[in-house]
């Protein structure tokens, strides 16, 4: 066997064995020398435990959450798309950037947050820069969020169009996570047969879904039955498969965190991590056995690289400078973390020192599917595409495939990734249905756990921008409400307020039909493709913003920022390169609203950075001030008028 089909499976274990390395050592670094996580400090879960937002967990909990909420599709459609550009670059971009500049920007944002009473890093903005830089923070965060809910249920409804065996797992996942929530938190169960027994619940689902695969009945009433189901679902119109996904978000951001999110993503996690490892396992029995039987004599299928190294100039596709640094967020950086850092995990860790577990471990692991999905992609499907593409196998499937950018964005990529992930696991001899309907499951599922969060994300910003809006500082963080104000945005601080209008708002620009679309009943559902050209370099942007936010942390404090000034500076010009290039583009093409709305971006980005300089060199060493007393009894046992670290 010669190198050709052992580089595949080379590359995996290196870039595993390289992520485990970077977490014992740079992670541990970090942990201990930057940050000193102390595992006896105060954390916002124990001192403002109210049972609903702020409640300590344990950490696998806390991971399993972190890691399904940040990875999404995110680390799936961005390499399988970028590697247009050659595997070697996607791969290197991945490698690097998760390790030295991904998971530090969701460390310490994580950290930043723990020391600001779970703050989002837009209000911890304020407190380390100014009020002005606070605000501009919020209106970013809370158009990139509403992007984010406006186009995740469109992406679910095409995941669940392409493949709709993944349909009746997803929404299985309910109770099974409710149940779950019960036994673990209420009830004080240890997790470990819980889990295993929601893990096996899990797995049936998919068998279900996938019209019971291997049984006598497969062909019988009962798997006609789920097929007819199935398809069915599957052809709902996407503006309803919208309203009824934000419904559901509605219910889990408003729900206490522990009965519906919170164990939702734990036991997507649990499947998804042991899916991601069928595929490691599959990728060695491909590498070493090959794929598959493909032929008639049976014959499996040699597995190699059958993408190209570099492709610097694919059909239609923007420069690899600067758009690999935009294309692959999650799998090397996303702003998005730095929300679910700041949003929600900072108010679940129950020791400080989890962190690193939490927010340099999951971005590691991210990093790790994103390796995963480009090996699937350039070459998992070159062991063959027979739904669509026939006999084809090798380079000449993957150029069938990859021919042109305009046609590899979208669903193209994912569905690139579920058959050259359903390849590896068929090398296993896993029945084709069953390991697509497994793929399709893991990025439907990855979609809903970031749409469900980035729900209560947008609450807790409404919440907060409203307050700014208003002059009052009713969250818990900044001494919770104070009576006596009354004004329009009132409502807007009750989480039912503000999640009904988080919903509301994506709702109707998801109505919209997509740009050059008749108004149909066809056609509408698909709004949030409007402004979703401007995402991946908004997305970025906050990741500069982000590092800016916690370069100002440190330097206030007297600690060297070289750690984080570098990424702080590549991530703010890399992305509002992107955007000049595209707002450029878009109004050569007399698309008006995207090179508008590009410019507003990086007025407000330009105005945030002008803001940082001319504080740079008054602040170094001056401690922000202290925060506000909390007002009444506290769960956690902390008496009213204590501030915290």
């Amino acid at each position: 066997m010669g190198f050709d089909e052992m580089e595949t499976l080379t590359i995996a274990i290196l870039a595993g064995l390289g992520f485990l390395a970077a977490y014992h050592t740079y992670g541990r670094w970090l942990s201990r020398r930057l940050f000193k996580l102390d595992p006896k400090a105060l954390v916002p879960s124990v001192e403002l435990n109210d049972d609903r937002d702020y409640v300590p967990t344990d950490r696998s909990i806390v991971f399993g959450h972190h890691f399904t909420s940040i990875a999404g599709t995110g680390p799936i459609v961005g390499p399988a798309l970028a590697i247009m550009w050659g595997w070697v670059p996607a791969l290197l971009w991945v490698l690097l950037g998760s390790v030295f500049i991904g998971a530090v920007h969701d460390l310490g944002s994580l950290v930043v947050s723990l020391r600001n009473r779970g703050m989002t890093v837009g209000e911890i903005a304020g407190r380390v820069l100014n009020p002005r830089v606070r605000l501009l923070f919020l209106v970013t965060l809370l158009f990139a969020l509403w992007i984010v809910l406006a186009i995740f249920g469109w992406v679910i409804a095409s995941v669940f169009t392409m493949f709709p065996q993944s349909v009746l797992p997803v929404f299985l996942q309910i109770p099974i996570a409710v149940w779950i929530g019960l036994t673990v938190h209420r009830r004080g169960r240890r997790l470990l047969w819980p889990s295993l027994a929601a893990l096996g619940m899990m797995y049936l689902t998919v068998w279900l879904g996938a019209a019971c695969p291997g049984m006598s009945w497969e062909g019988g009433r009962l798997g006609i039955g789920i097929r007819n189901l199935n398809t069915v679902l599957a052809a709902w119109p996407l503006w309803l498969w919208v309203a009824i996904l934000l419904a559901y978000c509605f219910a889990a951001s408003v729900l206490p965190v522990w009965v519906l999110l919170q164990p939702r993503d734990y036991i997507n996690s649990l499947q998804l991590i042991s899916s991601l490892g069928l595929v490691v396992v599959g990728l060695a029995v491909a590498g070493l056995w090959g794929g598959h039987a493909a032929d008639a004599a049976g014959a499996r299928v040699p597995l190699a690289i059958v993408a190209p190294a570099w492709n610097l100039h694919p059909t239609n596709a923007p420069p690899i400078l600067p758009f690999l640094f935009v294309t692959i967020a999650c799998g090397a950086i996303s702003g998005f973390h730095c929300l679910v850092s700041s949003g929600t995990s900072s108010k679940q860790l129950k020791c400080e020192t989890d962190a690193q577990f939490v927010g340099y471990g999951s971005m590691l692991l991210e990093g790790f599917l994103a390796v995963l999905v480009i090996l699937a992609v350039c070459a998992g499907i070159g062991l063959g595409w027979p739904a669509k593409f026939g006999n084809a196998t090798g380079a000449e499937l993957w150029t069938q495939v990859y021919g042109d950018w305009s046609t590899v964005t979208g669903g193209a990529a994912i569905g690139a990734f579920v058959v050259g992930a359903g390849n590896f696991l068929e090398a296993l001899g896993i029945n084709h249905g069953m390991a697509t309907a497994m793929m399709g499951v893991l990025v439907a599922s990855f979609a809903g756990t970031t749409l469900d969060t980035a729900t209560r994300l947008q609450r807790y910003v409404v919440q907060e921008l409203s307050g700014a809006l208003s002059g009052r500082r009713d969250s818990p963080a900044t001494g919770g409400p104070r009576p006596g104000w009354a004004n329009p945005l009132t409502w807007l601080q009750h989480p039912y307020g503000a999640t009904l209008f988080a919903v509301g708002t994506a709702f109707l620009l998801a109505l919209l039909p997509k740009p050059g679309d008749p108004w149909t009943w066809e056609t509408i559902g698909t709004g949030g493709l409007i402004l979703w050209p401007l995402f991946g370099a908004t997305n970025q942007l906050l990741a500069g913003l982000a590092f800016m936010v916690i370069t100002f942390w440190l330097w206030r404090r007297n600690i060297s920022p070289r750690i984080t000034t570098v990424p702080m500076m590549l991530m703010l010009c890399t992305p509002a390169w992107a955007m000049i290039h595209d707002a450029r583009r878009w109004w050569g093409q007399e698309q008006y609203l995207l090179a508008g709305v590009a410019v507003l971006v990086l007025i407000l980005e330009g105005w945030m950075i002008l803001e940082a300089c001319w504080l740079w060199s008054k602040v170094k060493g001056v401690l922000e001030d202290s925060l506000p007393a909390l007002v009444g009894p506290r769960r956690g046992g902390n008496p009213a008028g204590e501030t915290g670290s």
